[in-house]
């Protein structure tokens, strides 16, 4: 059987203290990859992230910053090579929301959820780039969603933020493509999360009839799709945005 990894791969997801992040944590290091687990402030979360990977014999780290943060990203980074020599993969996966309609909505709403969940990927991503230049290859997988595709009433920010991913994506696919690093971006839909199951009888209500496979996806919908990016196993995709909707977005 073909691997997916090379042995001694090693990975940083962000936001991984649950969800999305979480599974994509833990999808890969069933793959064999060593895992950094970062988070900014559930601690708890990155930790039973970190326990759940140990448990079934994988190996990994947690690690804090606020990706927001430049001088913050560049001190993770600087410990994340120290402790394992640089980093192969990358997942963007940290993100906020701060819903609200364009006309009420502040500055600060807006430029809060710019800063953590684009410049933030952007900080991540530069000091990503260097490991990966010195080694010759990586892969980088930018979480967006299908609002960043299609909009989102009341998410002009989030919206805005996940689109920004999207464009990102492509134009570092394009300038590293001869660098050996490979570009993607997974965009989900609507992933059963706990504000989901919070308010399930009104989502489903809202949202099911749009969405063809009729369901709502799982975390691990969305880690698979990330894996396989990830992997060697699509060596020849760059530059891409795979949809993980359920077919709501075909």
């Amino acid at each position: 059987m073909r691997k997916m990894f090379e042995d001694g791969t090693v990975a940083l997801v962000t936001g991984a203290s649950g969800g999305i992040g979480r599974a994509c944590a833990i999808g890969l290091a069933e793959c064999g990859v060593t895992v950094v687990v970062h988070y900014h402030n559930n601690k708890e979360g990155a930790t039973e992230t970190l326990n759940q990977i140990l448990k079934m014999g994988g190996r990994g780290a947690i690690i804090k910053a606020d990706v927001a943060s430049e001088e913050e990203v560049t001190g993770m980074f600087r410990k994340v090579q120290a402790a394992f020599g640089g980093i192969g993969v990358l997942v963007n996966n940290a993100g906020i929301i701060r819903d609200g309609f364009a006309m009420m909505m502040t500055d600060e709403a807006f430029r809060s959820v710019i800063d953590t969940n684009l410049t933030g990927a952007f900080h991540c991503i530069r000091e990503a780039l260097r490991m990966m230049m010195a080694a010759g290859k990586g892969s980088i997988i930018n979480i967006s969603s299908t609002s960043g595709i299609t909009g989102s009433v009341g998410q002009v920010n989030y919206s805005a933020s996940k689109g920004g991913i999207i464009a990102m994506t492509k134009t570092l696919a394009r300038e590293y493509a001869e660098k050996g690093i490979r570009v993607n971006a997974v965009a989900p839909g609507f992933i059963e999360t706990a504000m989901i199951r919070a308010n399930r009888e009104m989502y489903e209500e809202k949202y099911m009839s749009m969405i063809p496979l009729g369901r709502f996806g799982q975390p691990e919908d969305v880690a698979s799709a990330v894996v396989y990016l990830a992997s060697d196993l699509a060596g020849y995709i760059t530059g891409k945005v795979l949809t993980v909707d359920g077919g709501m977005t075909m």
